[in-house]
């Protein structure tokens, strides 16, 4: 449902912003699209964890960049309704269920987006950042209307082992200073579980996709294992998927513009090549 209507000017590029809403699993999400004069692309953003509302200085970013964007708040967060589930409120925020669920509201934000493409095709992508490395191969494989994806600092491991791995860093900015990569993977691999929750493997749905994505990771990460993700990457590639990946050696999980422009500059550029990356859905 449409909601206001207004143009906003912002570094010498105009598009226009619309603050809508939509339906996915009995509550009403509400955000807002970025629509520029001629979109190279289409974005939904996707969170990650934590009580993310809409992401409005990320979006006008995108859209100065001839990007058309969604991004909204995310269920039971801002004027979205529903519950919200995060560390914050006592409840595992990594359990399959919920990962599911914002994968719905993601799959659910794609289909309103379309309604208001322009005439033009112009492709679809979903783009987000850390959590949302999850979320968003398993929305890609909800709805085939999807042909892109790309995700920044997105785990391309099990929840479980995320969380290992988090656990042995303790999110120390001087953990790869003192240990190695070796001895990660041996922790990743043998920790025991300290939660019990249902795993979430983002590897099962980006084995089913055929469209390009794109990885960006910080080789200093300490919340996700950025060089085992990359050697699952490249296992897919290995059978021929577009998946590709950057690595930013200087960065650590923090692969976001307010970081560095980089990882976003990559973005942006491999977005607009996506013309010859002939994108589709599934196998």
């Amino acid at each position: 449902m449409l909601t206001s209507v207004h143009k906003s000017v912002a570094q010498g590029t105009n598009f226009i912003i619309k603050n809508v809403e939509f339906e996915s699993e009995g509550v009403t999400l509400k955000g807002t699209i970025f629509n520029p004069k001629k979109p190279h692309a289409a974005l939904i953003v996707v969170h990650g964890s934590g009580q993310e509302k809409r992401m409005m200085q990320f979006a006008s970013l995108l859209a100065n960049h001839g990007m058309m964007v969604l991004t909204y708040d995310k269920r039971g967060v801002g004027e979205s309704s529903g519950i919200y589930a995060g560390p914050e409120v006592g409840t595992n925020n990594i359990d399959s269920a919920n990962l599911n669920l914002l994968a719905r509201d993601a799959s659910a934000a794609v289909n309103l987006l379309l309604k208001h493409l322009p005439a033009k095709h112009i492709p679809v992508g979903l783009i987000g950042y850390s959590q949302a490395g999850w979320i968003i191969p398993i929305a890609a494989e909800k709805n085939s209307k999807v042909n892109f994806m790309v995700l920044f600092s997105g785990p391309v491991v099990t929840a479980r082992e995320q969380l290992r791995f988090q656990f042995f860093t303790q999110g120390k900015s001087d953990f790869w200073d003192l240990h190695t990569e070796s001895e990660s993977r041996n922790h990743i691999k043998n920790d025991p579980d300290k939660y019990q929750f249902i795993d979430t493997n983002p590897r099962d749905a980006l084995s089913k996709l055929s469209i390009p994505g794109l990885w960006l990771f910080g080789a200093k990460d300490v919340q996700v294992p950025a060089k085992l993700s990359i050697e699952h990457i490249e296992e897919f590639k290995s059978v021929n998927k577009l998946y590709e990946y950057r690595l930013f050696p200087a960065l650590g999980h923090n692969t976001t513009f307010e970081a560095s422009q980089e990882p976003f500059n990559e973005a942006i550029k491999w977005i607009k090549d996506l013309e010859n990356k002939k994108p589709s859905n599934k196998n």
